[in-house]
């Protein structure tokens, strides 16, 4: 077998595959992202091996290769669980990538992967503790404790997004139902659609993210009403992290982590939840936006 002399990463979205490739001191030499092939099984896995082969023969590069994925592997079947890209569940997306390129793939959940990068060279940079938040079409987390990428027993670590929203009311979470066939998981309301959700309440329109933020700059009333409930559950859903874990350093990714305006706000309103007389916890965008976690995979 060949000998490696780069790494790629590979961060599988629910909207866009994305991949780098670095080489062994961590420089980035080429990256490329794509749109997701939806619902399409077999297109995804070809699109991923294509973009393989295809940066390794820009030069000459054998590489060894990481994939961030939205959910986790079985610990029982080895095949995806728990993809918020639901076509992806059941499916042995690791076994078949190995056999398309020939080699063993390293595998981690994309919030894991996010968390690795952020800290290895990023905004969490060598902190004692962090957490890294993914705000997307998912919504996940990662944790590092000096050092150590925390995985858990069940693979499970920083699963913040499928516990109910805290503080919540029975009738803030009616209606809200969840793909892992839960109701009011924090992610049916911190995801993007749950923002878009949020914002066809008051307005019944149906827009994407970026235009009900154009609309909070405009100061859009029912765009800055949205801005404002998704503050106040960010808020809750973080406190209760906090109470748990207490991380020197809370890092977001993912689309909506480019939302300026929740690092000014959402930082205050922690002190009404956080069980402390005051909130250390640091709250920060990161270094390589919602590019960060396909550095984590090669990092892998």
């Amino acid at each position: 077998m060949k000998e490696t002399n780069c790494m790629i990463g590979i961060d599988l979205g629910g909207t866009k595959i994305e991949i780098i490739l670095l080489d062994l001191s961590g420089k980035e030499l080429l990256r490329k992202r794509i749109k997701t092939p939806i619902n399409d099984y077999p297109n995804t896995l070809t699109s991923i091996s294509n973009l393989i082969f295809e940066f390794e023969k820009t030069g000459d590069y054998y590489a060894s290769v990481g994939i961030g994925i939205p959910g986790k592997i079985s610990q029982n079947t080895n095949l995806i669980e728990y993809a918020n890209s639901t076509y992806l569940i059941g499916k042995p997306l690791i076994k078949d990538l190995e056999k398309n390129i020939n080699r063993k793939i390293k595998v981690e959940n994309d919030a894991n992967c996010f968390a690795l990068s952020e800290y290895v060279d990023g905004s969490a940079n060598n902190a004692n503790s962090l957490f890294a938040a993914i705000l997307g079409t998912g919504v996940g987390g990662g944790i590092i404790i000096n050092g150590d990428l925390v995985q858990g027993i069940n693979s499970s670590t920083g699963e913040w997004g499928h516990n109910r929203l805290p503080w919540s009311n029975d009738l803030e979470i009616a209606g809200q139902h969840c793909y892992c066939g839960l109701l009011g998981c924090i992610e049916t309301f911190l995801s993007g659609a749950g923002l878009q959700k949020s914002f066809f309440k008051f307005s019944k329109i149906h827009l994407s993210v970026e235009e009900i933020v154009d609309l909070s700059l405009k100061n859009n009333d029912l765009a800055l009403k949205t801005l404002k409930l998704y503050e106040i559950r960010l808020a809750k859903s973080l406190s209760m992290v906090i109470n748990v874990l207490d991380p020197e350093i809370i890092v977001l990714g993912g689309g909506l982590s480019n939302i300026d305006r929740i690092y000014d706000n959402v930082p205050p309103l922690l002190n009404k939840y956080v069980i402390s007389d005051s909130v250390a916890t640091k709250l920060v965008k990161a270094k390589y936006g919602d590019s960060s976690g396909v550095r984590g995979a090669a990092w892998l």
